[in-house]
Order: structure tokens, then C-alpha cells, then sequence
């Protein structure tokens, strides 16, 4: 690949937004560098939680989730995948095709239920007087309807054994608030949550009703598509999810592990908990963009849940899995975002036909976007303004893509390569290339070079002048063959134009 290439997209019709894209800043040369992620999981096991406590978080939909341990970051690898998600498809665009995470993917890596009512609360009251109803306190600093993380965890962290039912209820709440606001629903915002949603956890019962994996598909999905701007250098949602499913999928960035990872566990995202062995990955965005500008198909696993133990899934989980491949609305409050299987086919095992257009459409209120709370009026204005997007959500059962077989994969890799942009860092050429290697064996050499021989016992010495031997030879053989090369065309072209 010559660095005068276009990367696309030649049919400008699908990725119409393709000039506020951060991957046409990075071909302008304008590195934005890695996003800054905002998850919150690290203080979560300063939350003791009673058995009665633990029986109402489970009643309201997030038993399994909660089993989920903070699993540190790979901020540049999500910066990576964040420069190839494009937001008028909702899918990853790779040199093998369009890939997404999917309502699947949520539901066995987070382990939080893909069916039920979608994530839009009661009538919004007050901001202080849902504090003051569901929790017992208000915050002095409520401002904007958003509630600090910390006081949460400094007011409510620890329940009493023997406290009354209201009080453990309070302490539930607080808890599962605390839980959904440094995960699945963390903002950009910084250390908050919108007390809106704390109006969902009322009623342990029906908060147990709601779609919640749907809704957290729905707030990354709207979370990516931001990110994916070149005016962005944030982000925020299920960021565990996200690492997890390039673990899952991709070659690129796992971890390796002292032990073997957990394959009996549930849910999935558990697989990735442990201490990784040697130091903590050094891989920059740069090193990502390459690797996904390069993938094959390979380096991908497109349905890696087949290998797993399907025994450790809970019943209730695996019940809603045909919802994997509903083409649908999610909602999560003003999020509206289309799930998209039909454009990833191959995830689910099926070959991958063209899929159908996707028709343009505007995201619905941004309030939460920045952390807003909702009042009574906006709060109507919202269940008004995307109510075709409910209802497609409520009829999510009679959208289910299934395998018609007889798709012609070279045929949709031939329009695919068409609509889409084929990759995000310039090509390096060949010239580049060899000159960076020759430089790090150049670095590797004087490293060598400076180690006190005079201390070390015969073995080290031997070792180390085998190591300083080897590059020595692998520098003339590549240099000099460089050399020789660059001798011929020269002469060569002489006596072309001579």
C-alpha cells in the first residue's frame, strides 16, 4: 500500500459522516492520542453488602453483574477500536467486515437480562425529593440533578445487619445507583450519576422487569458514537464490556495470565479476572491502529462463545438468547439506537449476504448525554418523541434475523470494500519500515553495548556476546543487502536511460 492511497469509503452513501470522524483528522496527520476513559469500578469492593441486600440486587436484575471485579483498562486498545466504530451503522468497520457487540455479547459477558420493559423511569420528581424518598438523605451539592459517586459510597457503603427493611432498602438503592453509575451508565461528566436512575430501583421488583442489558448496549452504543467524533476526547459506558468483546474476538491485546483464565465461570467477563503475568502491556495507539488496519480474517473469532461451557449459563439468560439477532430500537431513557445484527452475520454463525440499508435517523434527547436530569415536562416530551422507537422495541420478537442461506460472501466483500474505509493510520511504506526495524536493532545494540561485562559471571558474558553477535549479523545481512539493492536499481536505471 502506497501512502497516496484513498482509504475510502469510494461510496460515500453509507458513511456520510465520514469528514467528522476522528479517522479523517488522523489522515490529516491530527493524532488526538488516547481517549480518557471513564469507568469507575475500582472503589466497588468498598461496598459490603448484607444477604438481604445481596437478595434485593439479584431481585432487580443485576446478581450476576455484580460478580464482575474491576478489570483494569486498556485505554489504548479501546482508543483504537473507538476509531473504527462508525455511528450510522453501529458496528465496528475492519478490513474483514463490519463487526458489533451485540445483545448476546451483553448478556453473557455482563450477565445482565436483554428482555423486558426498555429503561425508561417513572415520572421524574424532584431531584431532592427522590433523595430525600428513596435514599433518606440529600446531598448538599446536587447540582443538575447529578449525584456524586463518593458520597454514595461514603453515606451508604456499609449496612447494618440488623437494620430495619427501609433502611436496607436505602443502602440497595445507594448501591445499585453506585453500581450502574460507574459502570454501564458512567458519563463523561466525571464522578456522578444522574439521580434519574435511581427512580428505577423503587421497586426491587419491577427494577427486575427492565431490559437492562438492552439499555447498557444502548449507552455504549450512543457513548462509541460520540467518541468516534474528532471533537471528542472522552469516553464513557461499559468500557469492561467493550475490552472483553475484543478479547473475545480479536486477536489483539489479550492479556496473558499467571494461571489459566477462568473458562467455567459465569458471567463471561469473568474469564478475564487474574493478574496478567510480566509487566503491564506497553502496546501505544499507534501499534492497535496497525494491527486492525492489517487484521485477517484469521486473527478473528467471530462466534467464540461456541467453545465455552454452555452449562455455566443461567436458564434466565439463556431463555432471551434468540433476542441476539433481533434487529430492533434499545432505549435507555433519551438513547435510541439501532441493534444491527444483519450487518454482522457472521458472529452468529451465518455467511453474510449485503444487508439492507440503514436508514438515517436522529438520536433522540441528549439530556444524559450531559449528565442532565429530566423534568416532568421533558420527561413526557420524551416517551412522546420516541415512541415509534419504543414500540419497535416492544415488537422486538418479530424482528428476528435468521440464516436464509445461499449468501455469497465475495459478493458482500466486494460492496463492503466500496462503502467503507479501509484503514485509519497511513500506510508505511516499505523504505519506513525498514528503516524503523534497523533503528531498533541499532537501539538494541548500544543497550547491549553498555552493560558491565566486567561484572557479570562467564555464562552472562557468554550470553551476552552471542546477543551482541547475532545483531551484528543481522545488521550487515540487512543493511548490506539494503546496500546491494538500492546498488542495483541504481545501475539498473543507468542503463535504462542510457
Amino acid at each position: 500500500m502506497e501512502s497516496h492511497v484513498d482509504p475510502g469509503p469510494i461510496d460515500k452513501s453509507l458513511l456520510y459522516d465520514q469528514d467528522n470522524h476522528i479517522s479523517s483528522a488522523i489522515w490529516d496527520g491530527q493524532e488526538r492520542g488516547v481517549l480518557r476513559c471513564h469507568e469507575h469500578t475500582s472503589m466497588l469492593e468498598h461496598w459490603k453488602l448484607t444477604p438481604k441486600q445481596i437478595e434485593l440486587v439479584e431481585k432487580a436484575g443485576f446478581g450476576y453483574f455484580r460478580s464482575i471485579p474491576t478489570i483494569i483498562l486498556d485505554n489504548s486498545l479501546i482508543s483504537a477500536l473507538v476509531e473504527r466504530w462508525r455511528r450510522e451503522t453501529n458496528t465496528f468497520h475492519l478490513p474483514v467486515g463490519e463487526m458489533t457487540v451485540t445483545l448476546e455479547d451483553v448478556a453473557l459477558i455482563l450477565g445482565l437480562p436483554i428482555d423486558g420493559n426498555p429503561v425508561i423511569g417513572p415520572t421524574v420528581r424532584t431531584p431532592s425529593v427522590v433523595c430525600e424518598q428513596l435514599l433518606g438523605k440529600v446531598p448538599k451539592d446536587l447540582n443538575g440533578g447529578m449525584l456524586k459517586l463518593n458520597w454514595l459510597r461514603e453515606f451508604f457503603s456499609k449496612c447494618p445487619d440488623d437494620a430495619p427493611v427501609e433502611e436496607t432498602e436505602r443502602h440497595t438503592r445507594a448501591y445499585l445507583l453506585y453500581l450502574v453509575g460507574c459502570t454501564i451508565f458512567s458519563t463523561t461528566t466525571g464522578n456522578k450519576v444522574s439521580v434519574s436512575f435511581l427512580t428505577l430501583f423503587e421497586d426491587f421488583d419491577e427494577a427486575g422487569r427492565f431490559a437492562w442489558g438492552a439499555a447498557a448496549l444502548a449507552f455504549l452504543y450512543r457513548a462509541l458514537g460520540n467518541a468516534s467524533l474528532k471533537s471528542q476526547g472522552t469516553i464513557s459506558g461499559s468500557l469492561t464490556l467493550l475490552q472483553c468483546w475484543s478479547y473475545y474476538h480479536l486477536n489483539i491485546g489479550q492479556p496473558k495470565f499467571n494461571e489459566e483464565p477462568n473458562q467455567g465461570c459465569f458471567p463471561f467477563a469473568l474469564r478475564w479476572k487474574g493478574r496478567s503475568s510480566g509487566t503491564r502491556s506497553k502496546t501505544n495507539i499507534i501499534a492497535y491502529r496497525k494491527a486492525l488496519d492489517s487484521l485477517q480474517s484469521y486473527d478473528v473469532k467471530w462466534y467464540p462463545y461456541k467453545d465455552l461451557d454452555s452449562s455455566v449459563i443461567p436458564e434466565d439468560i439463556k431463555n432471551n438468547l434468540i433476542l441476539r439477532t433481533s434487529k430492533t430500537m434499545l432505549i435507555c431513557f433519551g438513547k435510541a439506537e439501532r441493534h444491527l445484527p444483519d450487518r454482522c452475520l457472521k458472529q452468529f454463525g451465518m455467511l453474510q449476504p449485503i444487508p439492507e440499508d440503514v436508514p438515517k435517523w436522529e438520536r433522540k434527547i441528549p439530556a444524559l448525554d450531559q449528565g442532565l436530569d429530566l423534568s416532568k415536562e421533558m420527561e413526557v416530551e420524551l416517551k412522546g418523541k420516541i415512541r415509534s422507537e419504543i414500540r419497535e422495541w416492544l415488537e422486538r420478537g418479530f424482528y428476528i434475523v435468521e440464516d436464509e442461506g445461499g449468501a455469497d460472501e465475495s459478493e458482500y466483500m466486494e460492496w463492503y470494500e466500496k462503502i467503507t474505509r479501509k484503514f485509519v493510520g497511513r500506510p508505511e511504506s516499505l523504505e519506513s519500515e525498514f528503516q524503523r526495524i534497523v533503528g531498533a536493532m541499532r537501539d538494541i545494540e548500544t543497550i547491549a553495548d553498555s552493560l558491565p561485562m566486567a561484572e557479570m559471571g562467564s555464562q552472562d558474558r557468554k550470553l551476552l556476546a552471542e546477543v551482541k553477535s547475532t545483531l551484528q549479523t543481522c545488521l550487515n545481512d540487512v543493511v548490506g543487502n539494503s546496500k546491494k539493492g538500492r546498488c542495483k536499481n541504481t545501475v539498473k536505471r543507468k542503463r535504462e536511460g542510457g
